[in-house]
């Protein structure tokens, strides 16, 4: 052994680094070896190891052992439960307030395309009396027409990119929750004297009792990605005429899920429970802000594209896409 061999960089992050039999000083040749590693790119667990003791991470450790104390429910209800009361309280009023925003800019689509039609037409005027080259024409009408846009957007309030704060919250929380259930699967956290991975051990149900285990069946990994490419393809039935880059993204995010089924059968059960809990309510509330009555009370306005039985017209879609095809 390298004498701690840089503190244990080059070992997983879950397993405690090596310590050098007697104490004795390494030699010259091994720390300068260890300093190297240490020194690189940061170790391997280096940033998974930062990541783990951080304090979102200790946050999301707090709030799991806080719903499990306070609700006294076994650890799989309590995973449940916590996915969606975060959910709830968090990215459902997220998710409303981008079907907001996002209802506005559709909306201004028939006057972007009325100013649209006017500045290429002033532009074409202005270029022929000015004698401009193509290249000098175009380029005038995008910085009006970016600038009138953006006018636009501040006047009704409402920029796209206020759209994305769902995924700046949502994907971080995704991220400390799944890292804080590993850090309990694992033995690397404890509260109050008792171990949490061995509550873990037996706060499974069914054919996953052991929630600090894999998931032998793959039934919950299998499940985490079927139900993540039912959110990707009602997400496209509802988009008609996608431009190119929405289609390269609805394909990049289809392969992503099914990614997610092997990527799941290598991880604690805890972790592939909280992913599939997610899931569903991501299900859930992508349907839910589908309803006429909900949007009505959330205040999002009236499209052109929206309709009046939401859910008859994605079953008709879902359907003809993926049933009476022949």
């Amino acid at each position: 052994m390298l004498c701690r061999l840089g503190a244990g960089r080059l070992r997983l992050p879950w397993l405690a680094a090596p310590t050098s039999a007697g104490g004795s000083e390494c030699p010259q040749w091994a720390r300068a070896v260890a300093s190297a590693s240490a020194g690189g790119a940061g170790g391997p667990g280096s940033w998974y190891e930062a990541l783990a003791a951080s304090a979102p991470v200790r946050a999301a450790e707090d709030v799991l052992l806080g719903v499990h104390s306070a609700a006294g429910l076994p650890w799989w209800a309590c995973i449940g439960l916590t996915t969606v009361a975060l959910r709830g309280a968090v990215t459902l009023p997220l998710a409303a307030h981008q079907h907001y925003i996002l209802a506005k800019v559709e909306n201004l689509q028939p006057e972007i395309k009325n100013i649209a039609r006017h500045l290429n037409q002033e532009v074409a005027v202005r270029a022929n009396q000015l004698r401009w080259s193509k290249r000098v024409a175009r380029l005038t009408y995008l910085k009006n027409m970016r600038r009138l846009v953006s006018e636009l957007y501040v006047r009704d309030n409402c920029h796209p990119f206020k759209a994305t704060v769902l995924v700046w919250i949502q994907f971080p929380m995704w991220i400390f929750m799944s890292v804080a259930l590993r850090n309990f699967s694992t033995g690397a956290a404890h509260s109050e004297g008792f171990s949490v991975q061995e509550q873990l051990a037996t706060g499974g149900i069914l054919w996953f009792p052991d929630l600090t285990a894999l998931d032998s069946t793959w039934i919950l990994p299998i499940s985490v990605g079927v139900i993540n490419l039912l959110i990707v393809e009602i997400f496209a039935l509802q988009k008609i005429g996608m431009s190119r880059f929405q289609t390269y993204i609805t394909y990049f995010v289809r392969a992503v899920s099914v990614l997610m089924i092997p990527v799941a059968a290598t991880v604690p059960s805890s972790i592939v429970l909280y992913w599939l809990c997610s899931s569903l309510m991501g299900l859930s509330q992508n349907l839910l802000l589908r309803s006429p009555r909900f949007r009505q009370l959330c205040r999002i306005p009236l499209t052109k594209s929206d309709s009046d039985s939401p859910y008859k017209d994605l079953f008709a879609a879902f359907y003809t896409k993926f049933i009476s095809r022949k």
